[in-house]
């Protein structure tokens, strides 16, 4: 089946319906309805029971009375109340019957909300409400001043209203909070599934109790809701079938089969889960992002991440024999481009016939291009291969053009056909994943010390001696090129050695970019011109052990307990010379939404044979700001692999700065070599594409429903990097350095002792 037929089945079938009709755009509302709830959701204020029995106050007494005598036609007046007044007047209206009786009994009419949708019309609508109020009540301020210490008598309006708006609270971050919800594409797809969902609803009303929909048709459905008028006219000929619509998870089943029957579609598609407050959030942050900083190295690609579902339906002539002949059959589930070690597997037997089944449920980015799904036979007694029968492929950009967002195609074999479904979200932007691993030594200008080089200047000695870090994306791609300055002087045979610099002088640079090879070699080469950060060594405050000031006019402090024998007790104190505030706080372990549960801690230990705890690795940056005064988690760094995860709105620069200035301070401290800075070798990393960290994430449904002998296989591949850092990020080649032997290196480094006094002194 092609596009054009899944087409056919849904989008035609709803056009045919002439008693679907929608008189407000739908699409706009619903992106200007997930606006509203992200901001009541944030507006901690709201939630105290004062100021909702305030809030109730003046939306009976006075707002509802003034809209009342303002609408004079069908049309509702071009104003908006002020926040807390359209918070209790929005759940108010998604419970039409309570509304509509409430309205009639007071007003004699059904009082209709305005379709406004962009804010310069927002700000003059609510603008043109403040003059009325201020001219209707001058007593009364417009913005709630309800104090939360005083005690407001709750009237039984406000107790049924107080109800509604404590299970409407969360309902941005239960069913709402992943960013796509809010791309127009996807509204575009949510809104002709709503319709599908509506006419079905209709179709089958004598059939059926209730039906429980998706998120997607939640979401529609609630903004459809909210504009009382508007959804009076466009149901009234549907005569209160829609009062079927519940969310309960009792009627799941029988919806999904009901929806089936309809369109020959699965009935929950990615983005589109039954809707209910359940914990299947994605297992990494994801959030709404509104600015990148990091922009302005042109060396970073962004990273665009999109949830994935693929359904199994097996269609046969004869069940038996096919149950049978299925025993050795098996689908598998490949990236077309990046991740291309990863292959996900499910018997064919597993699937029910005739019924549709969700056989993958994932995360990806969009630079994996697409999904291979492949027929496969397991080979005899004496075999362990197997062999291809035949694949069907989905690209990522053929089905964003699709209906729906989904794709569907078949698989005949002999009597047997088998039917998938891709479906996905619409891209956005997610976190940056960037790596520092070890490189060779470089000299002042950036060059690798090297005998190449050697000859390319005319024996010309190479001054000054610098470890060097290259910095990897999480494809693999050179973004970054880290310096950390050890020793000056030269090298000449059977003469000069380089000597160590003074302890001031041991800077940490950053340039951006990649590499510039010599000709003829893919791992001899100048490092990029430009600095993009510096991190300089300063005599510490008092009672701390380090102090580093960076380029940007920030400095990092960092605190241990020597005594101690465990890096537990690490402090650190990023202080900023423009501010006195601490708009910044850097926390030892995984905080936030970064926090791993003690069970998945316990099985990946167990899983890799580790003891000791993995958090005193790890340090949490959380930034203050207006709009999150309560703090947000921005980065995440693990400093003894060097490995940092930042949202776009962090600048990527200054984490990787913070990172190996801890790296090197503890090194210091505890006269270890605790990140393996003395390693100074490029570490054969894997083939770009072959296992790219983070690129394919399994989305928490999935883990139980995947058998667990073929989850074993590539279940650390598939989990968020920080859940089992060391194992994701490592280099996945079997000559992997971890320490190179001091023979190894060239005389003309300035050898172990030189590094060993730069690091560990």
């Amino acid at each position: 089946m092609s596009a054009s037929d899944e087409k056919n089945n849904i989008s035609s079938i709803i056009t045919e319906d002439r008693t679907l009709r929608f008189s407000v755009d739908l699409v706009s509302a619903a992106r200007r309805n997930l606006s509203f709830l992200r901001l009541v959701s944030d507006s901690h204020w709201l939630h105290h029971k004062p100021t909702l029995l305030e809030s109730i106050r003046r939306y009976d007494k006075l707002w509802m009375p003034l809209i009342a005598d303002l609408t004079t036609t069908s049309k509702p007046p071009m104003i908006l109340p002020p926040l807390d007044i359209e918070w209790v007047w929005y759940c108010h209206t998604l419970n039409p019957g309570s509304y509509r009786q409430y309205c009639e009994s007071k007003f004699s009419k059904l009082i209709g909300k305005p379709a406004i949708f962009d804010e310069e019309n927002e700000e003059y609508a609510l603008n043109r409400c403040r003059e009325i109020w201020e001219n209707k009540f001058p007593s009364e301020p417009f913005e709630n001043e309800a104090d939360i210490n005083l005690v407001y008598d709750a009237s039984v309006c406000s107790e049924e209203l107080l109800d509604q708006m404590r299970k409407q609270r969360d309902l941005h971050i239960r069913f709402f909070s992943e960013p796509y919800y809010s791309e127009m594409v996807y509204l575009v797809a949510a809104k002709e599934r709503y319709k599908a969902f509506l006419h079905m609803v209709h179709k089958f009303a004598d059939q059926s109790s209730f039906l429980a929909p998706t998120s997607d048709v939640l979401l529609m459905w609630i903004t459809h809701q909210s504009y009382p008028t508007v959804y009076a006219t466009d149901i009234k000929e549907l005569d209160g079938d829609v009062e079927k619509i519940i969310e309960q998870k009792e009627y799941i089943e029988k919806t999904k089969k009901l929806w089936e029957r309809t369109f020959d579609q699965p009935f929950e598609k990615a983005g589109a889960s039954i809707a209910q407050p359940i914990s299947n959030e994605p297992p990494f942050y994801w959030d709404v992002t509104n600015a990148d900083v990091n922009t302005i190295y042109k060396s970073m690609v962004p990273r665009f991440l999109f949830e994935v579902c693929i359904s199994v339906k097996v269609v046969t002539s004869n069940e038996k024999q096919i149950k049978k002949d299925l025993q050795k059959d098996f689908l598998r589930l490949r990236m077309v481009k990046g991740h291309r070690e990863l292959k996900m597997e499910k018997p064919v037997s597993d699937f029910s016939v005739e019924s549709w089944q969700k056989a993958w449920h994932l995360y990806s980015e969009f630079g994996t291009k697409g999904v291979i799904i492949e027929l496969r036979q397991s080979g005899g007694k004496f075999s362990t291969g197997s062999s291809l029968r035949e694949s069907v492929s989905f690209s990522w950009n053929e089905i964003l053009r699709a209906p729906s967002l989904t794709s569907v195609k078949k698989v005949d074999q002999r009597s047997m056909t088998i039917t998938t479904v891709a479906s996905i979200t619409p891209p956005v932007q997610g976190s940056y994943l960037l790596k520092c691993v070890p490189d060779r030594v470089t000299d002042d200008s950036g060059a690798m010390v090297s005998d190449v080089i050697l000859r390319m200047n005319q024996y010309r000695p190479q001054e000054g001696r610098w470890l060097s870090r290259t910095v990897l994306d999480h494809a693999g791609r050179e973004c970054f090129v880290v310096r950390i300055r050890v020793g000056g002087g030269f090298w000449r045979r059977g003469g000069e050695i380089p000597t160590a610099v003074k302890w001031e002088n041991r800077i940490i640079e950053i340039r951006e970019g990649s590499w510039s090879y010599v000709v003829g070699s893919s791992s001899i080469g100048t490092s990029p011109e430009k600095v993009v950060g510096t991190a300089t060594p300063k005599e510490p405050k008092e009672g701390f052990q380090a102090l580093w000031s960076f380029s940007s006019g920030n400095e990092l402090l960092i605190k241990w307990d020597s005594s101690k024998k465990s890096i537990s007790e690490l402090r650190f104190d990023l202080q900023s010379e423009i501010s006195s505030e601490p708009m910044v706080k850097l926390l030892q372990g995984r905080q936030m939404q970064y926090q791993v549960k003690e069970d998945i801690i316990n099985n990946n230990n167990n899983n890799n044979g580790k003891t000791e705890d993995e958090e005193e690795e790890f340090v949490t940056l959380i930034r203050y700001t207006d709009e999150n005064p309560t703090g947000k988690a921005t980065a995440l760094m693990n400093w003894k692999l060097m490995v940092v995860e930042v949202l776009a709105e962090e600048d990527a620069v200054e984490v990787l700065l913070i990172c190996v200035c801890i790296v090197r301070s503890v090194s210091e401290m505890k006269r270890e070599d605790v990140g393996k800075l003395l390693v100074r070798r490029r570490i054969r990393e894997a083939k770009i594409g072959d296992r790219d960290w983070s690129s394919v994430i399994l989305h928490p449904s999935s883990y139980n429903t995947s058998r667990p002998s073929l989850l074993s296989s590539y279940i650390s591949s598939v989990q968020p990097w920080y859940w089992n850092a060391e194992l994701v990020t490592a280099s996945h080649v079997k000559d992997q350095i971890v320490g190179v032997p001091s023979s190894n290196y060239s005389q003309a480094e300035g050898g172990d002792k030189l590094y060993k006094a730069g690091i560990i002194p």
